[in-house]
C-alpha cells in the first residue's frame, strides 16, 4: 500500500467512525516511517473535515459526530505521542488548554471542540472534567498557552467560568491568554458579562472564533 493509499484510509476510517481501523493505520504510518504529523494533516484531519461537513449539512447528527471525533482522537493520540518521542517540534497555530469547569462532568461538547481545533492546527491539551480554577491556573502558568477553553453544561456550574477567570486576574496572567467559553446554557451575553474573549456556539464555531482570538 502507498501512501497515497494509506491516507486516503485514514481519511475513511473518521468518515465510518472506526476507532480501531483508525488506530490501526495510525500504528502503520509509523511503521512505514511516515512522519506523524503527515499522517494526521494528510489522512485523518480530511475524514473529521469531511464529518463536519455531513453535520453542518444536516446530513449526520451529534452521535456520529462523536463518534467520528473519537476516532480521530484515537488515532492523533498515537500520532501525538509519535512526535513528542521523538523530540521533534510539530508547528501549530496557537496552544491551550481546555476542560469543564469544576462541578461539572460533562465532556462530550469540549472533547468535539478539542477534536476539530486539533484538526485545523492547534495544540490542545485536554485537562478533564471537574477542573477547579487552581488547577487552570496552575496548568496557565506551567504551560504558557495561547488560549484557554472553558465548558459548563449546567446552568449551575456557569459561574465557575467567571471565576477562572477572576482567578487568571488574582494570579497576574489574564492578559497573557485568551479566554474561550462554551457549553448548551452560555451564551454570546454570559461570555461578555464574564469578561470571556470569545464564545463558541459549536465545534465548527469554536475554531473560527479561537482562530481571530489568535490572529489566524
Amino acid at each position: 500500500m502507498d501512501n497515497k493509499e494509506l491516507f486516503a484510509k485514514m481519511e475513511q476510517s473518521i468518515i465510518n467512525y472506526d476507532k480501531d481501523e483508525a488506530v490501526r493505520l495510525a500504528k502503520m504510518a509509523l511503521g512505514k516511517g511516515i512522519e506523524p504529523a503527515e499522517a494526521i494533516n494528510e489522512g485523518f484531519v480530511k475524514g473529521i473535515q469531511a464529518v463536519g461537513g455531513l453535520f453542518g449539512r444536516e446530513e449526520i447528527f451529534l452521535p456520529e459526530l462523536v463518534m467520528g471525533a473519537e476516532a480521530m482522537a484515537a488515532a492523533t493520540d498515537i500520532l501525538g505521542e509519535a512526535i513528542k518521542k521523538s523530540g521533534r517540534k510539530a508547528k501549530y497555530l496557537a496552544k491551550g488548554i481546555a476542560g469543564t469547569v469544576q462541578g461539572d462532568i460533562h465532556d462530550t461538547g469540549i472533547r468535539l471542540v478539542t477534536t476539530f481545533l486539533v484538526a485545523n492546527g492547534f495544540d490542545i491539551i485536554f485537562l478533564g472534567t471537574d477542573i477547579p480554577s487552581s488547577l487552570f491556573v496552575e496548568k496557565a502558568k506551567e504551560l504558557k498557552p495561547d488560549l484557554i477553553l472553558l465548558s459548563a453544561l449546567l446552568t449551575t456550574t456557569m459561574p465557575n467560568q467567571k471565576e477562572v477567570i477572576d482567578s487568571l486576574k488574582g494570579a497576574g496572567i489574564r492578559e497573557n491568554v485568551k479566554v474561550l467559553v462554551g457549553g448548551a446554557p452560555i451564551s454570546q451575553d454570559w461570555a461578555d458579562q464574564i469578561g470571556a474573549d470569545g464564545y463558541g456556539e459549536n465545534a465548527s464555531a469554536a475554531v473560527e472564533v479561537a482562530k481571530k482570538l489568535i490572529g489566524g
